[in-house]
């Protein structure tokens, strides 16, 4: 009898790395994506990014070889429908929001998520540290720290969208795969992009954006998925979990180097929170 192969140690870390790229590359196109927005608004932004990344992503998948399933055009329409508001509504928070504040408060969809799944009273620990994160943002400190409710608002919605679109993506990538994803972004592109439109209008044409939104797209959707989904095939799901929690400090340190966005030390904290308690979710699920 065959003894079964052992993958090798040094090839263990390649999903953590592909995670950490994806993370990287993720919040570091949307510092660039923010720097369009004095050009088109966050609207063109957007419009851009979920433009280019549906162009990429049929030219991956090329999901027309394969019909989607008719009991999942539903899912896939809501998946499709929910990318499009959650990247609409987060690009629009990033106009007023540093973008790792941002980030952190869109992390409270996720993180809603997973404790609706679990039946432990210990996640009450994880909410209420949550809960405390976002008040720091929101409330509490000196005038100078707090952030723009309108912008919070944005970003919360932005969370709400997320949620939606991990449970709608289940079901739509159930019998689908890939081309669900292919699918969802034409759909999420079809949503934003005559708003984007009829905000920037003819700006959008612009060669001199072009490059900068194809960037953005491949940086913020094109990479990252692929990777995220490369990894995922090789790692148990809470610990693709507990690497993701990472991105509202990435976030902040993107916005930091690339858009000269300084957080203050409560602000900090409370991303800190956030964090803490999305891991803490995370480590305490039993089921991948």
């Amino acid at each position: 009898m065959q003894a079964p192969s052992k993958e090798r140690p040094g090839l263990r870390w390649l999903p953590i790395l592909a995670v950490g790229v994806a993370i990287v590359s993720l919040q570091g196109g949307a510092s660039l994506a923010k720097q369009l927005f004095p050009v088109v608004g966050a609207q063109g932004a957007v419009s851009l990014r979920l433009a280019f990344a549906s162009l990429m992503l049929l030219a991956f998948w090329r999901p027309w070889r394969t019909r989607p399933e008719r009991a999942s055009l539903g899912w896939i329409a809501g998946y499709g429908a929910a990318l499009g508001c959650m990247n609409l509504t987060f690009y629009m928070s990033l106009s007023t929001v540093p973008l790792g504040l941002a980030v952190a408060l869109e992390f409270v969809g996720p993180l809603t998520v997973a404790v609706l799944a679990s039946r432990r009273s210990i996640d009450l620990v994880w909410v209420a540290m949550a809960a405390g994160g976002i008040l720091l943002l929101l409330r509490l400190g000196p005038a100078t720290t707090r952030i723009d409710p309108v912008g919070a608002a944005y970003a919360l919605a932005a969370g709400v969208c997320w949620g939606l679109y991990i449970l709608l993506g289940k079901r739509a990538g159930a019998a689908n795969q890939g081309h669900a994803a292919a699918y969802g972004a034409v759909i999420a592109a079809a949503i934003v992009v005559p708003i984007g439109v009829a905000h920037a209008g003819l700006a959008l044409l612009s060669p001199a954006l072009l490059p900068l939104g194809l960037a953005v797209g491949f940086l913020t959707s094109a990479l990252p998925y692929s990777l995220e989904m490369a990894a995922l095939a090789r790692m148990p799901a809470r610990t693709f979990g507990v690497l993701m929690s990472l991105e509202p400090a990435i976030g902040a340190l993107s916005g930091f180097l690339f858009l000269g966005e300084r957080l203050a030390p409560l602000q900090m904290a409370a991303v800190a929170l956030i964090m803490i308690a999305s891991a803490g979710v995370v480590l305490e699920q039993r089921r991948d």
